[in-house]
């Protein structure tokens, strides 16, 4: 099992952001994570907040190891041709340590203040699919085209190609049964999902039945899902337990409010007990 690190950028500036990362990677955490948004989301909504693609970039420059992405990319703020070409450039900036997290983005008030579209659900998700599909054809083609409902591309290309090939991995945040599990099912290296182990299962084998539909290996896909590490031990241990048996491969840690010393207790008492 791999255990990764939510680092929780908001109310955080750089040299903080930076120090807990590379403290993360000095502790044996496999992944490192940011979120997508441009606003704090607790605490001093005028607090700093930096910008997701940016900031990968700049923690690819400073660390060596340890993987990184954000959970998850908003589709809606990014053009996917743009999104592909910050892919690439992190990917060679940190020689090939990226995850590529996406969702369909939910944050209606943070787009309405700075102008982002924020359409209907069903939109975004279609979003979501045809980001999918421009980010795969623009890391592997040199005459992409592509007529989707949302984006057009013609003759497209982009060099260079990623570290990782064909592409690093994709990482798909959903939870919606009727539509994004079986997205998810078609496209996701990685699926990140959020509930109780009962619902995770139950939801797992959605994506497995969309996969098989879609002619891959379920087996091919990760499962990975936030854990909490701000109760007991015992109780951590437990439900890292109860998601292991259920086949989930990636645990991310949310960063306590407790701080450092509370994750550095989890790596003590409880990471070695999850394996690799």
């Amino acid at each position: 099992m791999k255990v990764g690190i939510d680092v929780s950028q908001h109310q955080l500036d750089w040299p903080e952001l930076r120090d807990r990362v590379q403290w993360a990677e000095a502790a044996g955490f496999e992944s490192a994570w940011v979120f997508d948004h441009f606003t704090a989301l607790y605490g001093d909504r005028n607090g700093p907040c930096l910008e997701a693609w940016t900031l990968l970039a700049a923690l690819a420059a400073v660390t060596t190891r340890i993987r990184l992405g954000a959970l998850v990319t908003g589709v809606t703020y990014r053009h996917p041709s743009l999104l592909a070409a910050e892919v690439v450039t992190v990917d060679h900036v940190s020689s090939g340590r990226l995850n590529v997290g996406l969702g369909a983005a939910w944050h209606g008030d943070e787009h309405e203040r700075l102008g982002f579209d924020f359409p209907p659900t069903g939109e975004r998700i279609q979003l979501l699919e045809e980001t999918v599909q421009i980010i795969k054809g623009l890391l592997t083609s040199d005459d992409f085209d592509f007529q989707g409902r949302h984006y057009r591309l013609q003759h497209a290309f982009y060099r260079p190609r990623a570290v990782q090939q064909p592409y690093p991995p994709l990482w798909i945040g959903a939870t919606g049964e009727k539509v994004m599990l079986p997205l998810v099912g078609r496209h996701a290296d990685v699926w990140h999902g959020f509930g109780s182990p009962a619902s995770l299962a139950r939801k797992s084998a959605i994506v497995d039945r969309a996969a098989e539909a879609a002619g891959r290996d379920p087996a091919d896909i990760g499962r990975s899902t936030n854990l909490s590490i701000s109760e007991p031990w015992d109780e951590v241990r437990r439900e890292a337990d109860a998601l292991r048996k259920i086949g989930f491969d990636h645990l991310i840690a949310s960063w306590p409010a407790d701080g450092v010393s509370r994750v550095q207790e989890f790596v003590d008492k409880v990471m070695p007990e999850l394996g690799d």
